[in-house]
């Protein structure tokens, strides 16, 4: 099978895990019999250096004609005093919207090799943390109107949260297809008893519920969900909730389960054109020195081969060889544990193609 796969590799430690995740995709398409063709792409502090844009066009229209993007981390320091519509992160925002991918799927699991990493208790994480997040992604207060002016002689910021049914309906689609192929559990995340775009949100929800009478729909407030996931993460298969919300919730969600290295995510919409990423940001401070933990660029990788292009058991081989990998005791420094044996970014990203078999 030949798949076209643009290559943003981004800033900082972006390059370094990327490299990574495409030798291991070669390693893949060696043993499977596939073509990967790869097309680099500038987005983030790089293209802004580059080009004075975070994401110009051309490059917006290398990722939509492309089969699947595959994207390490931007931004960093040296771009935090550009204007805002200039900041790495804006690119970002464009890819999204420009792709029209509007649900980011992140799952939180952690590795029984992991568990030790994890802040949580040994009582909690025994339990088992096993859920996926499905946030929407292009709409809400990120998408909505900003503006700051000045009223009695001092500024006033104002930020706009809305969102359409059919924005909710879509995304509450994918929640429930998504628990329909996992446990049938449904939680739903909103602030309905003080927004008014939180109780569309919950009448919708409650309206598609009717069409997926097998999935078991509950509803959470969005405080509440941040101290369950803490308090025992176990009660959860799949969340479901807006932007912003989901913005917050994955990252916590992501730091109980050991390390933020190890967390892939994808962005999908209503076509096969995936955004693949680790949920992790650019790590200026340790980017260059080979340190930087590839693990969850490369399971990004596997998931573009599952959800983008039916690979499934690529993407099971290459699961099974990180598997492999932390069974023998190699870390990287993120997580670190006593006993075991710590390697750099390029050094795990050997070890796991050595571990790839068909």
């Amino acid at each position: 099978m030949n798949k076209n796969i643009a290559v943003i590799r981004g800033d900082g430690i972006g390059p370094e895990i990327v490299e990574q995740a495409l030798k291991v995709l070669d390693k893949i398409a060696e043993l499977f019999g596939h073509n990967f063709t790869y097309s680099d792409v500038d987005m983030g502090g790089c293209a802004i250096d580059k080009w004075g844009d975070p994401l110009p066009k051309e490059m917006l229209d290398k990722c939509i004609n492309s089969d699947s993007v595959l994207l390490g981390a931007v931004g960093g320091d040296k771009w935090n005093d550009v204007p805002a519509h200039m900041r790495p992160e804006k690119g970002l925002l464009r890819l999204r919207a420009g792709m029209g991918v509007y649900s980011n799927n992140r799952p939180a699991k952690i590795w029984k090799q992991l568990a030790d990493a994890s802040p949580l208790k040994s009582s909690i994480v025994d339990k088992g943390i096993d859920f996926i997040i499905v946030r929407e992604l292009i709409g809400g207060i990120y998408f909505g109107e900003h503006k700051t002016v000045e009223e009695n002689q001092e500024k006033v910021a104002t930020d706009v949260l809305s969102y359409s049914e059919k924005e909710i309906e879509r995304i509450g689609r994918i929640g429930f297809e998504t628990a329909r192929k996992r446990n049938k559990r449904l939680c739903s995340v909103e602030k309905s008893n003080v927004l008014d775009s939180s109780r569309l949100w919950k009448a919708v929800m409650h309206r598609l519920s009717a069409e997926y009478p097998d999935v078991e729909l509950l509803d959470m407030l969005v405080d509440n969900c941040a101290m369950q996931i803490v308090k025992n993460p176990a009660q959860f298969d799949v969340i479901v909730t807006e932007n912003m919300f989901g913005d917050i919730l994955s990252d916590e969600a992501s730091m109980i389960t050991g390390s933020i290295g190890m967390i892939p995510s994808s962005s999908l919409g209503d076509g096969t054109c995936g955004l693949y990423e680790p949920i992790h940001g650019s790590a200026p401070d340790i980017a260059g020195q080979d340190i930087a933990n590839p693990i969850g660029t490369i399971l990004s990788a596997a998931m573009m081969l599952k959800y983008g292009f039916d690979m499934e058991k690529e993407s099971n081989a290459i699961e099974n060889a990180v598997s492999d990998v932390l069974d023998k005791g190699y870390r990287c420094a993120d997580i670190m544990s006593d006993g075991c044996k710590k390697v750099g970014c390029s050094e795990m990203g050997r070890l796991i193609i050595e571990n790839l078999h068909k």
